[in-house]
Order: structure tokens, then sequence, then C-alpha cells
């Protein structure tokens, strides 16, 4: 049995264990990486090039690829960024606001698929250089869950909650966006510095506490997804 059925397993037994009361999330750490077009992967690895699936990620259908390419920025660069697939309709790239002092950038907040007016940044690739003028951001923190979990936790799509997370260095997180889809797994993702800030290993579980402001209040999840949901 693989890693990731094992952590499935897991997972649903402490959800089992816990009951509907606990609104207890894994927690995973996401390290920078880059979402291409599948132009932009023929642009960097070559005409009819398709990525090659290195291993499946928590989020069904979602998988780290063995491409890596080289973010290029005005101060630095940084090599061996991981490239996630499938292919999809937009290129993004997710960093670390650290990750974007050492470019010499500024990566706006955003959630995923919210792009436009974002950052620049040039992509190397084994077989091209892009100049993506906009596409780089840090992605804000956010939880994947089935509808089946957000009747459970009684939250809604595009909700934002508050997540407590014990431990010596024991933090609140706010402005959690509730993203829920038939596609998506139960699991909350947040960056590298904030994961190093408060000490937290993936696999961490978190407690859903409260609800900062209903989906109704904010008006959509302000994702750019129009409704249809980005990963």
């Amino acid at each position: 049995m693989d890693r990731e059925k094992i952590k499935a397993l897991v997972q649903e037994v402490v959800k089992n264990s816990l009951g509907q009361s606990a609104k207890m999330v894994p927690i995973a750490a996401s390290n920078r990486h880059i979402h291409l077009s599948k132009a932009h992967v023929e642009r960097l690895f070559g005409r009819g090039y398709k990525l090659q699936k290195q291993k499946e990620l928590s989020q069904p259908g979602q998988f780290a690829a063995k491409e890596t390419v080289t973010l290029i920025g005005p101060k630095g660069k940084i090599e061996k960024v991981r490239v996630l697939g499938p292919a999809r309709g937009d290129t993004q790239v997710e960093v670390s606001l650290f990750d974007g002092f050492t470019l010499g950038v500024k990566p706006p907040l955003r959630q995923s698929g919210n792009i436009q007016g974002s950052e620049s940044i040039t992509i190397q690739g084994p077989r091209g250089q892009l100049n993506l003028k906009e596409g780089l951001i840090c992605a804000a923190r956010h939880i994947h869950m089935h509808p089946s979990d957000a009747e459970a936790f009684k939250v809604s799509d595009g909700d934002l909650v508050q997540v407590k997370v014990d431990g010596e260095r024991g933090v609140i997180f706010t402005n959690v966006l509730i993203r829920s889809s038939e596609r998506y797994k139960l699991e909350m993702h947040i960056d590298l510095d904030e994961a190093n800030a408060a000490g937290l290993q993936n696999g961490k579980l978190g407690e859903i506490i409260a609800i900062e402001r209903p989906s109704k209040e904010i008006g959509g999840c302000g994702c750019g997804c129009n409704g249809k949901g980005k990963d």
C-alpha cells in the first residue's frame, strides 16, 4: 500500500473518531510550484511535450510532475521549481513571500486562479524561456473539502473561517477560504512561510473554530473561478 493510500486511511479514521463536533482538518504545507498551460508546457519543454507524472498529490487527479523549471527575477533566481499537472488553462506560479524577496518581486496574496494584475516573472525550461506578464502569486490559505465534509462542518463554499492549531507555537489562522467541490478531498493548504512560523509538519490537524464571514456576505470566493473552482 503506497503512502497516499495510507495517509487517506489515517485521515478517514481520525475524522470518524473525532466525530462532527470536532471540526478537525489535516494541514499540508505547499512548497513553491508552477501550473503550466498546455502552450507553455510546449514553450518550455518542446513541441508536443506532455508532463511526466512523478507522484500523485492529495487532491484527486492532481500530480507532481518530473519536470522542474527555474524562476528568474530582477534580483535572483530559484531553480528546480516543481511543475504540477495536468496542464491547465492559465499558467500560475505560486511562491512564498520569502521567495519574493529572493527573486526581487512582490507576489500579491491571492486565491488560486485570481491572477489578473499579478506579478510578472521569467520562467526558464530546458527547451525555452517564457516571460510571463502576470501569474506570479502568493497563494492565500484555504481548505479543500468534499460537500459531505462541508455539510458535516456546517460551512459553505466561499466561507472564510478560523482554524486553531495547538502546539508549542500554537496559532489561529484567520481568513481561511472554504473551497468545496465533489472533486476535492479534505485538506488545508498553507505555504512554507506559514508552516515554519507555526512549527507545523504535514498531517498536523487544525480545528475550524469559527466562521468569520459567510460566503453570502462575501459575494463569492473571489478566486476568479466564476463558480467553476480552481485547484
